[in-house]
């Protein structure tokens, strides 16, 4: 495939184009009106989603989000999906490593990978975003993955398991995906130790033509017109046709994976099957979440109105951190309780957690921490979509797994129709689901699942 060069003529030629139909806005003696906008959300024929807000800003953020998260690896291809993640500066059909690095750097512009899905960002001052959208498709429709570049990433994937592995919340959950289900989601974010070194360019290839077709796409924009964004998408994202690989449907089985290691401090997570990110449990189980606690609200908070929180202080003196854990695929969810606590007290601390779920399965649940908990949930959405980094995501998520994209107000009003019932039975089906559980630290004092 021949790589992109020249977009920049789109962009001109359409602004240009609207200029002529408005005519000479210089000589207008009426000031510039900057209506408010809504997102726009367009499909094409070739399943591409194209989805903008116009919001005036001074800088835009653009970005290409592909289904092809490590869930669709083969066995034979564990880890391509990190070293893709790594591979988004390298030499494309239509521009060197350097003039991407160069290129997008010139232009005040910055770049990101990050993942089910994969996405590639780029922001810069909205005057160029003609430059940056260049490299941005040629990243995701035409690279060449050179053998000897590909090479090189080795130590970037051992860098990059290696910071993982000095956090341990990342090790629990990657645990509990692993024991929780047979296939695709148990994948790993990160490459498997023995597949460092072992992933050639071959195998990238087949992973990008499989995956990256224009009907897995959504290319998403803030502070551009959409106009400009759909003909970049018609012109340049209609690459391949058809559905590519589909995925192996999400099988869950239940199950532990037990970490022993030094130290004093237990990280442990008990969970069972929730609900897919599309399905109508997927907002009771978030308000369950906030119910129960979901963490501090305030910097530096005590969390003192966590459900959680006040049930372990009733067992234990010694200090201890608690959440309710909620994560939503599209076809399948993981809820459960994340504790971490000193290590003789690790068994009072997870018991007390699962006791408190199930006082609200059995319909113990106060309107006022109803209440609280849709207000929690509400506040927190309508924040994180207050900055571009949120709003994107927010965007990206909805159109790439729906198609659509549902407005703040839409949301809210979903959240405030959850009813108390709903959430005492999402409660229930936690409590009667088979449970996985991930721990990790010295665990001499810490039941295994079957004992929970």
């Amino acid at each position: 495939m021949r790589g992109v060069r020249g977009i920049s003529q789109l962009s001109r030629r359409l602004y240009a184009a609207q200029a002529a139909h408005k005519g000479d806005v210089a000589a207008s003696v009426e000031p510039v009106k900057f209506l408010p906008q809504e997102v726009q959300v367009t499909k094409l024929p070739s399943g591409l989603v194209i989805a903008s807000l116009e919001n005036y800003s001074p800088a835009s953020r653009i970005s290409v989000l592909v289904r092809a998260g490590s869930r669709y690896e083969t066995i034979d291809s564990l880890g391509v999906s990190h070293l893709l993640r790594q591979a988004a500066s390298l030499t494309t059909k239509g521009a060197s490593a350097f003039r991407i690095c160069r290129g997008v750097e010139a232009v005040g512009g910055t770049s990101s990978k990050h993942l089910e899905s994969m996405a590639y960002t780029v922001d810069c001052l909205r005057d160029h975003v003609d430059t940056v959208m260049e490299y941005l498709i040629n990243v995701t429709t035409a690279p060449e993955f050179r053998s000897w570049e590909v090479s090189e990433l080795t130590g970037r994937v051992k860098l990059d398991k290696e910071l993982a592995k000095q956090t341990p919340q990342i090790g629990v959950i990657e645990n509990l995906h692993a024991a929780a289900y047979k296939n695709a989601l148990s994948n790993s974010l990160y490459c498997p130790d023995y597949m460092l070194g072992q992933i050639t360019a071959e195998q990238m290839h087949t992973f990008v033509q499989n995956n990256f077709t224009s009907s897995r796409m959504a290319l998403v924009g803030l502070g551009v017109d959409h106009a400009v964004l759909k003909q970049v998408g018609e012109q340049f994202l209609n690459i391949r046709s058809g559905t590519g690989t589909v995925g192996s449907k999400a099988v869950y089985r239940g199950g532990e994976l037990r970490h022993q290691s030094g130290g004093g401090l237990v990280h442990a997570v008990v969970a069972s099957e929730g609900a897919s990110a599309t399905s109508a449990e997927a907002t009771a189980f978030s308000i369950l979440q906030h119910v129960l606690g979901a963490g501090p609200h305030v910097k530096r908070g005590s969390n003192t109105t966590s459900k959680l929180s006040q049930a372990i202080s009733k067992v234990t003196a010694l200090p201890f951190d608690v959440s309710a854990f909620n994560t939503n695929y599209t076809d399948s969810g993981l809820f459960g309780v994340y504790t971490i606590c000193q290590a003789n007290a690790a068994k009072d601390v997870i018991k007390a957690a699962i006791v408190q779920v199930n006082d609200i399965a059995q319909g113990n649940l106060a309107a006022d921490d109803l209440s609280r908990a849709k207000n929690q949930l509400t506040a927190k959405y309508l924040m994180s979509i207050e900055s571009s980094e949120g709003l994107m995501e927010a965007i990206g998520s909805q159109v790439l797994a729906e198609g659509t994209y549902h407005s703040p107000e839409a949301v809210t009003q979903k959240i405030n129709a959850v009813s108390s019932a709903d959430v005492v039975n999402v409660a229930k089906k936690f409590m009667s689901g088979k449970k996985t559980m991930a721990s990790s630290g010295h665990l001499v004092n810490t039941p295994f699942v079957d004992e929970i």
